[in-house]
């Protein structure tokens, strides 16, 4: 059976993420063991729950959530079709915003909290019955979350490539190998979903021919990462990448080292901005996960925002890290909510990646130098037995 999901709710601020409750209902039923079973979801504002709240429960005012089991109140004969429906619940989302700033909690979370209640009073579960039942209800609700929110509901994240660092190796030698084009090429065919350069101002690794080379052979997706300045911003308007990415940039640093301030040069980025959009090159903006800065992104209308996640990678203990989790997770369901499509990248490695790709609000991860870094490991074997193969080929021509 399905998950039949409607919204009633309109807001510009706020934006509901169906297919992922929707998939998280379904799991839901799944762990209940009644994924045979069709249930209804309704969400709605608290004009409306009010409504059904003093129609059917004599009680005023708005509730979080309301559920309905099939055939409640109906003919006893209803039970006899040969129907597997559990119900309906009816959620407001006007509560479930004030109750998700309240508990510090994604809104999609909240929103999950009230479908895993509503369902476990279609299921017969009663907190209102007694102390005993409460602590129950409570218990399966927790049991529930836990199995449900430390697994990812929607698909897999994809992952760009940035290819930067291949640049770096040759631009140390000022020669011609290796080449960020094959390497590109390499990442595709191993499955990236997208490759990923920084043209810098002062051109230290990745140049002009690389990308030019770059938009005529990449077959996903070229994301250019730049710096707001003429000469770049020229580049891209003629040569026209899937998209770019706008990042701060200076000189003496060794790699990007935090997010635009977007909020203090809006004027400037929305400017750069329309001239993207005006060519059909949509932006997205580099950003530290700041609440300032992911509504200033919003506003000058970028498609999406890339998450700094260096101060999560850096972290110095566990504590650390989990605050910037936190923070991160927060972050992307305020990007999502108001609209933006959600990325993020830098510093990822083997060990940090796993629970920024469960989110699932955020798309896409740009990883680069973990993954070179990891190939001059996983490769140098094989180069090495190439190496000697040539070798004893030249012993034996000899």
């Amino acid at each position: 059976m399905t998950v039949d999901l409607s919204i009633h709710y309109h807001c510009q601020d706020c934006r509901i993420n169906s297919r992922l409750l929707q998939r998280r209902a379904s799991a839901l039923l799944r762990e209940c063991r009644v994924a045979d079973h069709g249930l209804s979801i309704l969400l709605v504002d608290d004009q409306e729950i009010s409504w059904l709240n003093d129609h059917y429960r004599h009680k005023s005012g708005p509730t979080n959530v309301l559920s309905f089991p099939f055939g409640g109140g109906a003919d006893s004969s209803l039970s006899l079709l040969p129907i597997r429906e559990l119900g309906d619940i009816i959620i407001s989302v006007d509560t479930a915003l004030r109750e998700s700033k309240e508990f510090k909690q994604p809104l999609h979370d909240r929103l999950t909290w009230l479908i895993t209640h509503g369902l476990l009073h279609l299921l017969g579960y009663d907190h209102e019955l007694s102390e005993a039942d409460a602590i129950a209800m409570q218990d399966k609700e927790q049991q529930l979350l836990t199995r449900l929110l430390s697994s990812r509901s929607i698909a897999m994240t994809h992952l760009a490539i940035n290819v930067d660092h291949i640049a770096t190796i040759r631009q140390a030698r000022g020669g011609v190998q290796p080449d960020p084009v094959a390497a590109a090429a390499i990442c595709e065919m191993a499955g990236a979903a997208g490759i990923v350069v920084h043209l810098r101002e002062d051109r230290r690794h990745i140049i002009d021919r690389d990308v030019r080379l770059l938009r005529e052979t990449v077959k996903t997706k070229l994301n250019l990462e730049m710096g707001a300045n003429k000469e770049i911003i020229a580049i891209a308007l003629d040569l026209k990448p899937d998209m770019v990415t706008l990042v701060p940039e200076k000189r003496q640093e060794l790699t990007t080292e935090g997010g635009l301030d977007v909020a203090s040069q809006k004027k400037m980025l929305a400017k750069t901005i329309d001239k993207m959009r005006k060519a059909g090159i949509p932006v997205s903006l580099f950003v530290d996960p700041d609440t300032r800065q992911v509504k200033a992104a919003h506003e000058i209308g970028a498609t999406f925002v890339e998450i700094h996640t260096g101060r999560y990678c850096n972290a110095a203990d566990a504590k650390a890290r989990e605050q910037e989790f936190q923070t991160i997770a927060t972050m992307a369901e305020e990007a999502y909510q108001a609209g933006l499509r959600v990325y993020a990248g830098h510093g990822l490695d083997y060990q940090t990646t796993a629970r920024i790709a469960a989110l699932d609000t955020i798309e896409e991860l740009s990883i680069g130098h973990a993954i070179i870094a990891r190939a001059a490991f996983t490769g140098l074997d094989q180069a090495v037995r190439d190496m000697l193969a040539i070798l004893r080929e030249a012993d034996r021509i000899n």
